[in-house]
């Protein structure tokens, strides 16, 4: 199961931006989706920078696998999870 978060519409919200990463992380974790598609479009930059120090915060690192930064599409990223299927656990990759 892959979810998006497309960011365009809270671009200049900050704390919005914040609440709607931490919403999609929670859906991910409790669906178990493997993949989580945020778009915070091209612009300048700056809204993929804040999605990434987000993402980097200690409390949030845990919750996920790794970050994939798009080759082919810079205003786009993913964030893979890893599920223990055996205890309904999320998993950290090594």
């Amino acid at each position: 199961m892959k979810l998006k978060l497309d960011l365009h519409d809270i671009f200049n919200k900050g704390h919005e931006i914040d609440r709607a990463l931490r919403g999609i992380i929670d859906e991910a974790i409790q669906k178990k989706a493997a993949l989580v598609e945020i778009i915070p479009g091209k612009g300048s930059g700056a809204l993929k920078k804040k999605v990434l120090r987000f993402l980097d915060q200690r409390e949030i690192k845990q919750l996920y696998h790794r970050v994939e930064k798009d080759g082919d599409n810079w205003g786009r990223l993913f964030i893979h999870f890893r599920h223990d299927v055996s205890t309904g656990r999320r998993g950290r990759g090594r």
